[in-house]
């Protein structure tokens, strides 16, 4: 039974900072690592470059995504100065990843008596993932490197999901960076490493898929139940084995009275008897085969089992504060429904307050009105209706209605109403 597993990650990268950390990281550019004392540095120099990235990451990044960042700095030049942002500001600002970090490894003992050029062989099959299944280009990859200096061999692989997608505001299409575009969510995460698990089986590496819902850290003990299942199953067959050869041995003794004959110098045994000896022998034999797989699956379980008791002891400590939360949190809940309700409130006067200021404002209110309005647009915190609603029949509805796409049925002009849905009474205002 090997328990060898087969093990693949992936990390959102979400800022530039953190992609600059995890290179240096990558790249061993420090020259001593004393908070990780599993880094060898001096073994540094055999970790393997798989596509090798000679300057610093953010240089690399900015390069690889020079398109979008021209992209950016062309829009940049048409908005207004307060809503200008530098490109590595606007990523940062996106609470979107702009890269994605894969980890190949597998169990420790699997690289046990590996050479380096087997484990190049190895990490070679981990890219041909990387390119033929998760959908990656190779100028997608910014770097990839095996990591040989630690104690267990592992890939870092780092690429950059840039893609091109229509953007239906615009009916354009724009430069984006999406990891949805190639690991849409936990779901076809697991898909992924049963796809990986097949493709280092049909390279010949002896292998088990990866347990699922867990990582090394944390694998679950019923999966291991599953194993010794098979393992019981197993022992069993042969146990019956053992059992039926000596049963026919019994009664190759019990029956045949010349079994053995005994001789001066020598004890000659009949083929039959004999050949039922040797099949206990060789049944024993598989029994006992059987003993190391099954102690060192129990040994585990043992551990893991330990483990969670422990957990399930701590996890004791919390219950009674859960439920106090859980009390609290209702009495937040209703709460914040009264809040909700008097924001919806607040956001209708708002509303009929930005209305008012594109009907009776000066030309400089006006368009700092339709920047803030534009601005609740693009946070999402108006929507198309909304837009319409506040600007119809007032000098801004062209300018605002072509911003948010609005339908051409919406775009004839509309007398200036004073008095619509807004009723007067509900707000007064004086410019």
């Amino acid at each position: 039974m090997n328990l060898n597993y087969a093990i693949f990650r992936s990390e959102p990268i979400m800022t530039t900072q953190d992609l600059a950390q995890i290179g240096s990281h990558n790249k061993r550019e420090k020259k001593a690592y004393n908070s990780n004392p599993d880094i060898k540095i001096e073994l540094s120099k055999n970790n393997i470059e798989l596509v090798p990235l000679a300057e610093k990451y953010l240089k690399g990044f900015d390069e690889l995504t020079k398109e979008y960042k021209r992209e950016h700095e062309e829009r940049m030049k048409t908005e207004r100065k307060s809503r200008q942002k530098k490109y590595h500001d606007m990523l940062n600002s996106s609470r979107n990843c702009i890269a994605d970090e894969l980890m190949f490894t597998a169990s420790p003992k699997f690289f046990d008596g590996m050479t380096r050029e087997q484990i190049k062989e190895w990490a070679d099959t981990c890219m041909e993932f990387v390119y033929n299944d998760l959908g990656y280009k190779k100028e997608q990859v910014l770097h990839a490197t095996v990591h040989l200096d630690e104690k267990t061999p592992h890939i870092h692989c780092v690429v950059i999901p840039l893609v091109k997608k229509l953007d239906y505001r615009t009916n354009t299409e724009r430069y984006t960076i999406s990891k949805k575009q190639y690991i849409k969510d936990k779901i076809q995460l697991s898909q992924l490493q049963d796809m990986y698990h097949k493709r280092l089986t049909e390279k010949g590496y002896d292998l088990e898929r990866g347990i699922k819902g867990s990582d090394d850290k944390h694998i679950k003990i019923k999966e291991y139940k599953k194993i010794t299942r098979k393992l019981n199953q197993e022992l069993n067959v042969k146990n019956d084995r053992l059992d039926k050869a000596m049963n026919e041995f019994e009664d190759k003794m019990k029956t045949t009275k010349e079994s053995f004959l005994v001789g001066k110098d020598y004890v000659k045994v009949k083929k039959d008897t004999f050949d039922s000896m040797n099949n206990v022998i060789k049944e024993s034999k598989k029994v006992m085969d059987m003993q190391p797989k099954l102690q060192a699956v129990f040994n585990k379980i043992d551990g893991y089992a330990n483990s969670y008791k422990s957990l399930e002891k701590e996890n004791q400590k919390y219950k009674n504060e859960v439920t106090k939360l859980e009390k609290d949190n209702e009495h937040l809940e209703r709460e914040n429904r009264s809040l909700i309700a008097r924001l919806n409130y607040m956001f209708q006067l708002l509303k009929k307050f930005l209305r008012k200021l594109l009907q009776r404002g000066n030309e400089y209110t006006k368009d700092e009105t339709a920047d803030a309005i534009k601005d609740c647009y693009d946070n999402r915190e108006f929507d198309m209706n909304d837009v319409v609603g506040i600007s119809r029949g007032t000098t801004k509805q062209d300018e605002l209605f072509d911003y948010v796409d609005a339908p051409n049925y919406y775009k004839e002009r509309v007398r200036d109403y004073d008095e619509d849905e807004y009723d007067k009474d509900d707000f007064e205002m004086t410019l």
